[in-house]
């Protein structure tokens, strides 16, 4: 079943209502529209006795009223990421977003106000445009099913020690500054920097640092890391320790602590999609970077633990389950594939195994990886083809597309004429494997949070952060939720694949800290 729902537009109460109407699977109406004073109400008592597959402008615009109204639903259809997709395919613009996006953590705009009919075309219009393409179809349920997890993680948090992070900032960095002025950390090494240099130096001014080292009768052109670390001269540990000091500061310093952390949880916006490939980006918080620094603050509530869950190797294991090469095949199913590859083509070298297989993907021509690739290939024929066909096409101009259907944006006008034509090659041939693993990730942790909100045991947890191709469980039961992530894998390669004899083995550590080392 299928519920199209429109929320009213708000009032001077505070609560509104919606508007509902079931409709079948090409979007026409089954039944009368339903007018509701009270759109969380609504929702709960027709998920209750429905279990329907919510159809929304947008989940982002309507999910966050209701969970925090304590309103959850299963499954929802997004015309807005769904739009999204479709359009790419069909090289269209991706149509205009139906709401602004509330930058603070935890909330979310109300939805504008759009007319019932409006919905219910764009759903039918949707469903049309898929026509039936069951991979097309498996990419649509998954993308929406993670806007549903990426609105329930930003809700519920990440559990995160505030008190913890503050004394990191506090040895690190001093006392918090009051007004415009900064750490006394900062300020130290700052005039550390100056006596090494004989006068004052702005360490933030790339121009004031290369003047410095030029007085110094040192030539440089850059003030990268690695050109920096090449010089032998005391401001160089002092430059690096400053621009450390600087980022903490800057990126998760004390106001970044006030704006995303509340009630010892981490609230990040995550975007679903944001990346062409289908990877998943995050507002404001940072969530999908979060650094080493930071971590031991990731600590779990007593009496729970983090299950991490992380896919090892995971797009040579796509390239095989999508090229179907026999012996890639036969290597994706070991526990670690660069070994069986390295004994098949390069006398037992798993080193030079890891280079070649990462550098067809990625298109590496330079140095030992051209000659490794041409080893490869003879041994692993299919599947070098395999990518080497979609880098054929994107120099080319054309589009590819991932194993559900994906599309790539196309190749700008010109690129031919210039020297774009090998980049885009690149990037093609990685795009059909990453956005393929991309698809993956997302149909496990679609499973996985299946499976976490309906399993009757309380002690199963819930989830609370995804990054690319790593899952991370809250729990009191880690047993248990281990077995849900196992299942979810199984689930996540046969809705994917079908019988293939790849396996996805995820690498999995039981931490009471984000930080702590594997048990």
């Amino acid at each position: 079943m299928r519920t199209v729902v429109v929320p009213h537009p708000s009032g001077s109460g505070a609560v509104r209502g919606a508007s509902t109407v079931t409709v079948d699977e090409n979007g026409t109406p089954d039944a009368a529209v339903r007018q509701h004073r009270d759109l969380a109400a609504a929702v709960a008592d027709i998920e209750a006795t429905d279990r329907p597959r919510w159809v929304w402008t947008s989940t982002s615009s309507v999910y966050g009223e209701l969970l925090r109204a304590g309103v959850r639903v299963q499954r929802c259809h997004d015309l807005a990421t769904t739009g999204a997709i479709l359009s790419m395919r069909e090289g269209l613009p991706p149509p205009p977003a139906d709401d602004p996006v509330d930058e603070r953590p935890g909330l979310f705009d109300a939805a504008p106000a759009v007319d019932l009919d409006t919905v219910i075309s764009r759903f039918a219009d949707q469903r049309r445009r898929i026509a039936g393409d069951p991979r097309l179809e498996l990419l649509v349920a998954a993308e929406s099913a993670g806007t549903l997890a990426a609105a329930e993680m930003g809700f519920g948090g990440l559990p995160f020690s505030a008190e913890s992070h503050r004394r990191h900032l506090e040895r690190t960095l001093g006392p918090r500054p009051t007004g415009y002025e900064m750490p006394a950390g900062i300020v130290a090494v700052t005039e550390e920097i100056g006596s090494a240099f004989g006068r004052p130096v702005n360490p933030a001014s790339h121009t004031e640092v290369l003047d410095a080292f030029r007085r110094e009768g040192i030539e440089v052109q850059s003030t990268r890391k690695h050109i920096l670390q090449e010089i032998d001269h005391p401001a160089v540990p002092l430059l690096l320790r400053h621009r450390d000091l600087a980022k903490l500061f800057s990126t998760n310093g004390w106001h970044w602590l006030d704006t995303w952390v509340h009630g010892n949880r981490f609230r990040p916006v995550y975007v679903p999609g944001a990346v062409v490939s289908g990877r998943w980006a995050s507002r404001g918080g940072g969530a999908l970077q979060i650094p080493k620094a930071l971590r031991s603050s990731v600590v779990a509530d007593p009496g729970w633990t983090f299950v991490v869950a992380d896919a090892g190797q995971l797009e040579p294991r796509i390239l095989a389950a999508m090229s179907g090469d026999p012996r890639m095949v036969a290597a994706a199913g070991e526990d670690d594939l660069y070994a069986p590859v390295a004994a098949t083509a390069f006398a037992g070298d798993r080193a030079k195994a890891k280079v070649a297989v990462l550098g067809v993907l990625y298109g590496a021509t330079s140095g030992d990886s051209r000659s490794l690739l041409a080893v490869l290939r003879k041994s692993f024929p299919d599947a070098v083809e395999f990518v080497e066909r979609a880098a054929k096409a994107g120099e080319r101009g054309e589009v590819v597309h991932s194993w559900l259907g994906r599309a790539c944006p196309p190749a700008p006008p010109g690129f031919q004429s210039g020297p774009d034509v090998r980049a885009r090659g690149r990037f093609t041939r990685n795009f059909v494997v990453q956005a393929t693993a991309a698809e993956w990730a997302l149909c496990l942790l679609a499973e996985l949070r299946r499976r976490l909100t309906t399993d009757p045991d309380p002690t199963a947890g819930e989830l609370v952060f995804f990054q690319h191709d790593e899952v991370v469980v809250h729990t009191r039961n880690p047993a248990l939720a281990s077995a849900h992530i196992s299942a979810s894998v199984d689930v996540a390669t046969r809705l994917m694949f079908g019988n293939t004899r790849v396996r996805f083995p995820m690498k999995t550590a039981v931490r009471t800290t984000y930080a702590d080392d594997p048990e």
